[in-house]
């Protein structure tokens, strides 16, 4: 894994996925989304890791997208298409993710974010998809994620504008969960994800599948596939020591 991307275990089951090269605002190289991939893959297979917080190192860019500087490492359209899903990757990850925003987070780098489950941002945070600048769109969800989070229109004039948005627009139209005090994003994330990890992996798994089912399905079906997925945490879950400390407080 490149030096660039970094997966550190922070303790109380949350590990923090780092994009690492601030001196380039966090743009993201091949070698680079790469090593994102592989963190997908640790991450998944480490059943320590409850919860996942997601930044930027630096002071000034969560990630801005893609380093076009480095477009003439792909060989043609379909090995930068092949090499650059480093967004959706974020998206594969089964734990929970909670994105932490300050500065930049643009093209690829709003992909990355809209791909995690929970976004907390700070003022200095500006969104944005300039792809349609450069004649192309952005291939990691960003059409299809800002739909299911902005609705039509407002995915519209993100994506067909490439305008930059500040926080407060961008928490009005939906795009963020929470906006905290400048610097205080990423202590915020990781608050967030401690909490999250504090719950079992099988309920906040299946919480997880079952939202998303929630995007990708009819209603009829995504509530049939979230019955099984009650069931699925009910077996396997430790749902008992949940209900005899419920009932306990109730004092039945």
């Amino acid at each position: 894994m490149t030096d660039h991307i970094l997966l550190d275990r922070i303790g109380e089951g949350v590990a923090e996925l780092v994009l690492n090269r601030p001196e380039k605002h966090n743009a993201i190289s091949p070698e680079m989304a790469s090593a994102i991939r592989d963190a997908r893959r640790a991450i998944n297979d480490d059943d320590s890791i409850r919860a996942v917080v997601v930044r930027g190192a630096g002071e000034k860019a969560f990630c801005a997208g893609t380093d076009i500087g480095r477009l003439d490492s792909f060989k043609d359209a379909w090995d930068f298409r092949n090499r650059v899903c480093y967004a959706t990757e974020c998206r594969r990850i089964k734990k929970p993710t909670v994105a932490a925003l300050k500065g930049w987070a643009v093209g690829g780098g709003l992909e990355i974010a809209i791909n995690c489950d929970i976004r907390i941002a700070a003022p200095s945070t500006k969104i944005g998809a300039p792809e349609v600048k450069h004649g192309w769109l952005g291939g990691g969800g960003q059409t299809q994620m800002l739909t299911r989070l902005v609705g039509y229109g407002k995915a519209m004039m993100i994506c067909l504008t490439g305008d930059t948005y500040d926080s407060e627009q961008a928490y009005r139209m939906g795009v963020l969960e929470q906006v905290v005090g400048e610097g205080e994003e990423v202590t915020a994330a990781r608050s967030m994800a401690a909490r999250i990890a504090g719950h079992t992996s099988i309920a906040t798994m299946t919480v997880k599948e079952g939202i998303r089912a929630a995007l990708n399905g009819t209603l009829d079906g995504a509530s049939r596939y979230e019955n099984d997925l009650m069931v699925l945490a009910f077996a396997l879950g430790n749902q008992r020591k949940g209900i005899d400390a419920f009932t306990s407080r109730k004092g039945g």
